[in-house]
This record gives C-alpha cells, sequence and structure tokens, in this order.
C-alpha cells in the first residue's frame, strides 16, 4: 500500500500490449513469491528450524508482530525507491524469506492442533484474493480511493495490537474477521495500482505489495481458524 508510484508515466498511459506484459509480469512474481514462501516453509519444518524457533518466537510474540509490520513496510518503501530491477528483486527475496521466518511459529501452532487447517487456511486466502484480482480486472475500477481507509484502518489495528500486548486482553475471532476485510481492501487496492497507476519498471516491487497483502490475509485466516479452535 505505498502511494510513491507516479514519479513516471502510469502502466495505464502505455499500450494496450505493454500494460498487459506489466500486469502478467506482476501476477507471475506474485506466484513465484508464493511458491518460495511455500519452499522456504518446507525447509523450516523439514529441517526442524520451525520447532526450534517456534517456542521463543510465541513467547515473545510482540516482536513477531512487530517484525511482520515494520518487515513489509521496510522491503516496500526499499522496493519503490530503488531504480534497480535487481535490487527490488533483492527486497522481493528479502521480504519472502522473513516472511517465512515470521509465519514458521503460527504454521508450528496450527500443524500442531490441526495438520488440515493450514491447507483449509491457504485454499480460501487464494480463492478470496483471485476472486478480489478478479473483481479489479474485470471492472477495471480504480480502488485507489481505498488509501485513505487503509492508512487509518491500519493505524487502528496497530493500536489494538499494542494494547492487547500492554494490557492483556485477547483480541479474539472478530479482529481477525475485521483484518481479513482490512487485507482484502489491500489487496483490492493494490491490484487496482496495478492495473492504473504503478510505472512500468516496477512490477517487481508491485508484486511486493501483492503478496504482501495476501500473506496479510493467510495470517488472519489462520488466526481465525486458531481461534475457532
Amino acid at each position: 500500500m505505498n502511494d510513491h508510484v507516479n514519479y513516471l508515466a502510469p502502466v495505464s498511459a502505455l499500450s494496450v500490449e505493454d500494460r498487459s506484459n506489466f500486469i502478467w509480469k506482476c501476477y507471475a512474481h506474485v506466484v513465484g513469491a508464493i511458491l518460495a514462501f511455500a519452499a522456504v516453509e518446507v525447509y523450516l519444518f523439514s529441517s526442524g528450524t520451525a520447532a526450534a524457533i517456534a517456542i521463543p518466537m510465541l513467547n515473545n510474540w510482540w516482536m513477531v508482530l512487530g517484525a511482520f509490520i515494520l518487515g513489509g513496510w521496510g522491503a516496500a518503501h526499499v522496493a519503490h525507491r530503488v531504480e534497480s530491477t535487481t535490487a527490488q528483486y533483492a527486497a522481493l527475496a528479502f521480504f519472502v524469506v522473513l516472511e517465512g521466518l515470521i509465519f514458521a511459529p503460527l504454521l508450528f501452532m496450527a500443524y500442531s492442533i490441526e495438520p488440515g487447517m493450514i491447507d483449509s487456511a491457504a485454499g480460501i486466502t487464494l480463492l478470496g484474493c483471485a476472486g478480489l484480482i478478479a473483481t479489479v480486472q474485470i471492472t477495471k475500477k480504480d480502488f485507489s480511493f481505498l488509501r485513505g481507509m487503509l492508512v487509518w484502518g491500519g493505524m487502528l489495528a496497530m493500536v489494538a495490537i499494542i494494547g492487547s500486548m500492554l494490557f492483556g486482553f485477547q483480541l479474539g475471532t472478530w479482529f481477525s474477521v475485521a483484518m481479513i476485510g482490512f487485507a482484502g481492501a489491500a489487496v483490492l487496492y493494490d491490484t487496482s495500482n496495478i492495473i492504473h497507476h504503478y510505472p512500468q519498471d516496477k512490477y517487481v516491487a508491485a508484486s511486493l505489495e501483492l503478496f504482501s497483502s495476501i500473506a496479510l490475509m493467510f495470517w488472519y485466516v489462520l488466526q481465525m481458524f486458531l481461534n475457532r479452535d
């Protein structure tokens, strides 16, 4: 959800062929990031690293949440400001690995309770995001008006998370539902920017933004399953 996307002519000003190539490059990189994330998790679980880091991270959950939020902002900040495509790829790779580490304790907890929960959460996330992306593609609507809502919603979510840490109350299922809605709005916003506003040389940064929103939705869908159990 970055607003630094208009330094060059937006992709909407390009020819139909160039615009189509840009959009499909973005989606291909998002799919690649998802597969790389899955590969990182497979390695962490098969090597025993996930089990080794799960308990220490769960005991310092506020640090995990902080890394989750700051890592996304930092990687997106770098990806949007560097001119080199190589540096954008480095930011995307860094964020994928960081997400893999941050998700490890949550996935380990879910796997310990019910292994099928992870597949269910992943399936719901992918279907939901595919529907949202298709909505933007079909309607061609510009959802950039969502930016203000996402900024305020993100700030309120941060206040709620920090408050729960300081005062010891549980955010519960309804907070997860609200954050799933927030992530859905972010997917709409990011996809709209891919179609309308990103410059042609920022397809890696655009894919990082969309992957970040999909990861956010997966996080809270999985949290909702865990809260249910």
